[in-house]
């Protein structure tokens, strides 16, 4: 029972301490067992009986529809990025024009869920890259983030898996990626202090130089207004 009582107690902590067992998001190997339909009905089912032990009356206009909203909500929204179906297609581009500096992304809204509390992370994401001979669409490093951000995440590992996928299609080690967010299970429970924020950082290649890194700290530091 001790035993018992003390692994209770380290799980609990490692959610609060905000701690990352894996690089990639731990999934079963049965994770696609199951069409979205079939989670989705899964999923309303629980949440119902969630509601209910909640003591909520699910009879009532307001809450009746809650249980399938929710389970399309998990599903297609905002645990959508856990399907690989869902993973967009980071087209890359030969680098005619021969730009040979840092290419900069920044202020990239990021919407996350804390994989502890199943609680909003919501914050941005600065990316910059050297062109080893291609380049990607703007657009996609957006679309990278929020396809790993659209699973029950801890920042540490978001950060590193957006590095990861943009080194990959870029064919370079030189990427980069910096994340300020704000979490709502700090925020709006436990200490529940509102002004605090977490950052994280991931740096590749050339990005290791103090040099580098500090020019790129500097650009997504420079404040744009249009």
């Amino acid at each position: 029972m001790k035993i018992d009582n003390a692994l209770d107690k380290h799980i609990e902590d490692i959610g609060d301490d905000h701690v990352s067992a894996a690089e990639d998001t731990p999934l079963r190997k049965d994770a696609f067992a199951l069409s979205d339909e079939e989670k989705i009905a899964r999923i309303r089912e629980n949440v119902s009986d969630i509601m209910l032990t909640l003591g909520l009356d699910m009879e009532d206009d307001s809450l009746k529809g809650t249980p399938n909203r929710v389970a399309k909500m998990f599903v297609s929204e905002i645990f959508g990025g856990l399907h690989p179906k869902r993973k967009p297609n980071p087209s890359t581009f030969d680098n005619k024009y021969k730009y040979g500096e840092m290419l900069v992304e920044k202020n990239i809204t990021l919407y996350s869920t804390c994989e502890h509390h199943l609680l909003p992370i919501v914050g941005k994401a600065h990316i910059a890259y050297i062109s080893n001979g291609s380049v990607i669409g703007l657009s996609k490093m957006n679309r990278i983030v929020d396809y790993y951000a659209k699973r029950p995440q801890v920042q540490e590992r978001l950060n590193i898996q957006v590095v990861r996928e943009l080194q990959r299609a870029l064919g370079t080690e030189d990427v980069a990626c910096v994340m300020d967010a704000k979490h709502l299970c700090v925020n709006s429970r436990g200490i529940r202090d509102i002004e605090s924020s977490t950052i994280t950082a991931e740096y590749g290649g050339k990005f290791k130089e103090e040099a580098v890194r500090r020019e790129f700290l500097n650009y997504i530091n420079i404040d744009t207004k249009f």
